[in-house]
C-alpha cells in the first residue's frame, strides 16, 4: 500500500510539471508576442502559437528527461527545497541549450530563442514555487502528526538514541516515535523524555499491532544477528516496514566517510570534533552577530535597566555560574528578571517545579497559585520575550558561548547528568538552540538532550543560520517560555 501511495504521489507530481512546463512555456510566447516585452515584434515577425507546440513538447520531455536523470523524482523523505531547486536549474537550463539547438540546426521558419530563455525562467519560477508551497504545507502537517509514520525503535541503546534524535530534530523526515523495546526489562518499561518503553523485544508482535506501527528500525547489535533476522521476518508477517541501522563504528556516530571501489561501498570514521577551518568558521559569525546586535543590546540596556530598577531594589544584572565546553565554569549574564535572594527560595518551591529531570522550571498559570512568585512584573515580560537572554552577548563576546548551541546547565544540574547526557557539554553553550526552536520548556529534559546531541553531531554554519531564523518566530509566538 505504502509503495502505491508513493507512486500515485510520484505520478502527481510528473502530471503537475508537465502541466507547469506548458503553462510557462504559453506564458512566454504570450509575454514576447502579445505583450511585445522586452522590445516590440516587428509584423513580419509576429507568428501564431501553435508552430511553437512542437517546441513546447520537445521542452517537456526533455526536462522531464533531465530531471529525472538528476534524481529530482526519486522518492526521497529528507529532500530540502534548495535542494529541489538545484536539480530544477540545472535540468531546466540543460534542456533549454538543447532545444536552442535544435533550432539552431533546424532552422525552423518561427522561432525565438529569447522566447525559449523566457520559458526556462518561468518554468524553473513555477515548479519552485509549486514545490515550496509543497513543502510548506507539508511540514505543517507533519508538525501537527498529520501524515507521519509511526516508527517503532528495537534497541535504546547509543545507535537507537542516535536515530530517536534524528527524528525529533528534523520533522521534515515525517516520522513519530511511537516507542521503543529493549531486550532490557529496566530500559523497556521506562521512558525517554516523552517517548514511552514499550516492553521487551519478545513482545513485538503485539507492540506493532496494539501502536499502529507503520516502520520498524532496528538498531541491535550485530552480535544479535539471529534476533534480528526474527525480527524481520516477524515485521514482514505483519506487512510493516523494517530497517537494520549497522553498528559500526558505534561509538564514533558523529561522522562516518562514505565512499566506493567500483561499486564495492566502503565505510570510514569521520573526524571525531568539528575541524579547525569550522571551528573558526563558527567564532567568526559569533563575532560578527555580536557586533551587528551591540547598538541594540545597548538600547535594551538603557530601556529594561531603568524598568528593572523602578519595579524592584537590585542589580540590572543577574549573573549564575554556569558549566561551559569541557565543564569550565563561567558566570553567565542575564537580565535580572527575579526578585532578590530568589534562588534562596527554591527549595521553598519545589513542590510547584513543572521540568523533569535536573532543571527547576514552574509553568507561568492564569491562577495565582501557579505563578512563580520570584518573577517580577518586567521580569514575566523579559522571559515571555527572550530579552532576558541578550545580555549574554557578552559572553559570546568572551568566548564562553556561542549564538547558537546547547543551553549551559548549573554546576548542580551536571552534576545529575546520566554518562550519556554529558555529551552536551563537549562544545561551547549557545544563547538559541534547536531545544529552543522546537519547543522550550515545553520538551522534556531528556529529549533537549537528544536534540543538543544531534546539532554537536551534525553541526554546519547552514544549521547554525537556519536555528537563527528559526529563533525570531518561536520568540514572537513565545512557545515555550516560562
Amino acid at each position: 500500500m505504502a509503495r502505491k501511495s508513493a507512486a500515485s504521489a510520484m505520478a502527481l507530481i510528473i502530471i503537475i510539471d508537465v502541466a507547469l512546463i506548458n503553462v510557462a512555456f504559453f506564458l512566454s510566447y504570450f509575454i514576447r508576442y502579445r505583450l511585445q516585452f522586452p522590445s516590440a515584434v516587428l509584423p513580419q515577425y509576429d507568428a501564431p502559437y501553435w508552430p511553437y507546440l512542437p517546441f513546447s513538447a520537445l521542452l517537456t520531455v526533455l526536462c522531464l528527461l533531465s530531471y529525472r536523470i538528476d534524481g529530482l523524482y526519486e522518492p526521497r523523505r529528507r529532500r530540502r527545497w534548495l535542494d529541489e531547486l538545484y536539480r530544477l536549474l540545472t535540468g531546466t537550463l540543460t534542456s533549454i541549450v538543447i532545444v536552442m539547438a535544435v533550432t539552431f540546426a533546424l532552422q525552423p521558419l518561427v522561432y525565438s530563442r529569447g522566447m525559449l530563455l523566457l520559458a526556462g525562467f518561468l518554468i524553473i519560477l513555477l515548479l519552485a514555487g509549486a514545490r515550496l508551497i509543497a513543502h510548506t504545507i507539508i511540514l505543517s502537517r507533519r508538525r501537527r502528526g498529520i501524515g507521519v509514520d509511526r516508527v517503532l525503535v528495537v534497541g535504546l541503546g547509543e545507535l537507537g538514541r542516535a536515530v530517536i534524535r534524528n527524528i525529533l530534530a528534523d520533522p521534515v523526515l515525517g516520522y513519530q516515535v511511537a516507542g521503543y523495546v529493549d531486550d532490557d526489562p529496566d530500559k523497556g518499561s521506562s521512558r525517554l523524555g516523552r517517548i514511552q518503553g514499550l516492553g521487551g523485544i519478545d513482545n513485538l508482535a503485539s507492540v506493532i499491532v496494539n501502536n499502529d506501527i507503520d516502520e520498524v528500525i532496528v538498531t541491535l547489535p550485530w552480535m544479535y544477528h539471529r534476533k534480528i533476522m526474527q525480527i524481520i521476518e516477524e515485521c514482514e508477517r505483519k506487512n510493516v516496514r523494517v530497517r537494520v541501522v549497522p553498528d559500526v563504528f558505534q561509538q564514533r556516530m558523529r561522522r562516518l566517510d562514505f565512499d566506493s571501489l567500483n561499486g564495492i561501498p566502503l565505510i570510514g570514521a569521520g573526524p571525531e570534533e568539528l575541524s579547525r577551518a569550522a571551528i573558526i568558521l563558527k567564532r567568526s559569525m559569533d563575532l560578527v552577530g555580536v557586533l551587528l546586535a551591540l547598538p541594540f543590546l545597548l538600547i535594551l540596556i538603557l530601556v529594561f535597566g531603568a524598568l528593572i530598577k523602578l519595579e524592584s531594589p537590585g542589580p540590572v544584572f543577574f549573573t549564575q555560574r554556569r558549566v561551559g565546553k569541557d565543564g569550565r565554569e563561567f558566570d553567565v549574564i542575564k537580565f535580572r528578571s527575579m526578585v532578590l535572594g530568589a534562588e534562596q527560595m527554591q527549595k521553598e518551591l519545589a513542590h510547584l517545579n513543572e521540568a523533569d529531570g535536573p532543571l527547576f522550571k514552574i509553568k507561568e498559570g492564569t491562577e495565582p497559585g501557579r505563578r512563580d512568585p520570584r518573577i517580577t512584573r518586567v521580569g514575566r515580560f523579559m522571559r515571555r520575550t527572550s530579552i532576558d537572554e541578550l545580555p549574554q552577548l557578552l559572553n559570546v563576546l568572551r568566548g564562553e558561548m556561542s549564538l547558537v548551541g546547547p543551553r549551559p546547565g548549573t554546576p548542580g544540574e551536571v552534576q545529575q547528568y546520566k554518562p550519556w547526557q554529558l555529551r552536551r557539554i563537549s562544545v561551547r553553550p549557545g544563547i538559541t538552540g534547536l531545544w529552543q526552536v522546537s519547543g522550550r520548556s515545553d520538551i522534556p529534559f531528556d529529549e533537549m538532550v537528544l536534540l543538543d546531541i544531534f546539532y554537536i553531531e551534525n553541526w554546519s554554519l547552514e544549521l547554525d543560520i537556519r536555528i537563527l531564523l528559526q529563533t525570531i518566530p518561536a520568540v514572537l509566538m513565545a512557545r515555550g517560555a516560562y
